[in-house]
């Protein structure tokens, strides 16, 4: 289709469109971060709601996780793997992203 009368077209509908000159568009996950360089981008503004259509050279890198250790936790992990040092605990916690279980096994592994 044409261009031009598909944007008369998209007139009549209500529906406006407009490009976003941008250099570089970062999208903040809780996991990852996304980010969209050389990026060409579309503003599309229909019934009352904007809506954006982004194309480009996607990259993504993925975020640490810091999970809260808490007393309970190195207890926990203390108490099940029969090791009762609070440092080596927190350490396990840490290596694991706050995975009891995880950190669990860690212990009793190096302690086996």
């Amino acid at each position: 289709m044409d261009p031009k009368a598909l944007r008369n077209m998209m007139n009549k509908l209500g529906i406006k469109s407009s490009e976003i000159n941008a250099i570089k568009v970062t999208i903040d996950c809780e996991d990852k971060t996304i980010t969209i360089t050389n990026p060409s981008i579309m503003k599309i503004e229909a019934q009352g709601t904007e809506s954006f259509q982004i194309s480009g050279i996607v990259s993504e890198e993925q975020k640490g996780v810091t999970a809260e250790i808490t007393d309970d936790d190195m207890e926990v992990v203390m108490k099940r793997s029969g090791i009762y040092d609070k440092e080596k605990a927190r350490e396990a916690l840490e290596q694991s992203n706050g995975d009891i279980a995880e950190a669990i096994l860690k212990l009793t592994e190096k302690s086996g």
